[in-house]
């Protein structure tokens, strides 16, 4: 598979369109995917033992902005004590 083949560069070919629906799809794509990410590295952060503050450092939010969205979710999931 090549660059131009990736899930991500065919979202980045449907941002740039012109119709409405097919950019703003791709909008929201994008912001599922970050979602996931930010969950992703979180995890793996709190796996290797970062403060809630230095994570919110690297995202450049509030400790208690990031607390607040991660901590109930990792907690119900059983990654945090």
């Amino acid at each position: 598979m090549n660059a131009a083949e990736t899930p991500a560069a065919a979202l980045a070919a449907q941002v740039t369109d012109k119709d409405p629906a097919v950019g703003l799809r791709a909008v929201l794509e994008l912001r599922r995917l970050l979602e996931e990410l930010e969950r992703l590295h979180v995890d793996n952060a709190r796996a290797q033992g970062w403060s809630w503050q230095n994570i919110a450092t690297a995202l450049q939010v509030s400790r208690q902005s990031v607390h607040e969205k991660h901590a109930a979710r990792r907690k119900a999931t059983g990654l945090e004590n």
